[in-house]
């Protein structure tokens, strides 16, 4: 050891200024890491408060976008609710139009089909009426001849041929409803009798317009006249 050195450690001045500098020294350098100790949280913190802001203000500009897309779907839903009920209303419409156009076809086609089978079915009558008027005149010559048997000579085989065609006749008109009208001494009627002759009567307790005598017989069907009866009817 040289004698600076030893002078210097058996010097009390030396060594305490030593342990000042040292000592401010260590104060420099723990001032120093805690400053820099405070600038890095300062740091931090306002990188954290920035981060925090950054955040904050995406989330109100992501959830206002979000509000205003979830009025949008609302009042897409309503205006999607209103079509379909407009639709519906509109095809119930149509349901009850078509209806009511189907139902006023069917009438008309089920009339239709009632005058026409009317009409068939008078056609039918008129032409089994036609028919049974061109028998009646054979018919009544027939017993117009068994009539006049009774006093005129008539040879047997012919007569019996006449009466088996007039009873023919007789159960034809049976079967097909056609009744005589040949009843005498009963009121004139002029939708069933057609008056030949007016003649005065002896007895008083015949009245006017009496029928005294069937010249011709009548035939009717149910209400239907087919031949009305010539008469001869009282004064």
């Amino acid at each position: 050891m040289d004698e600076h050195s030893y002078a210097g450690i058996n010097n009390p001045n030396t060594m305490q200024d030593s342990a000042q500098e040292y000592s401010k020294q260590n104060v420099k350098e723990s001032t120093q890491k805690e400053m820099n100790q405070i600038k890095e949280q300062t740091s931090n913190e306002a990188i954290q408060q920035n981060l925090d802001e950054q955040v904050n203000n995406e989330g109100e500009q992501t959830t206002a976008p979000n509000g205003a897309e979830s009025e949008s779907d609302d009042a897409l839903e309503e205006e999607v609710a209103k079509e379909e009920l407009d639709l519906v209303d509109q095809l119930q419409l149509d349901l009850a139009n078509t209806k009511d156009a189907l139902l006023r076809k069917a009438a008309e086609l089920e009339n239709v089909r009632k005058r026409v089978q009317k009409e068939r079915i008078g056609l039918f009558e008129d032409a089994r009426i036609q028919a049974l008027q061109d028998m009646i005149p054979i018919a009544e010559d027939m017993n117009r001849t068994l009539e006049a048997s009774a006093s005129t000579q008539i040879d047997e085989d012919f007569l019996t041929g006449v009466q088996m065609v007039a009873s023919k006749f007789e159960q034809l008109f049976e079967r097909y409803g056609v009744v005589p009208i040949n009843q005498a001494q009963v009121p004139f009627d002029v939708d069933i009798h057609d008056a030949m002759l007016r003649q005065p009567t002896d007895n008083p307790e015949i009245s006017s317009n009496t029928v005294l005598q069937v010249l011709e017989s009548g035939y009717k069907i149910g209400n239907r006249v087919i031949k009305h009866a010539k008469v001869i009817v009282s004064e």
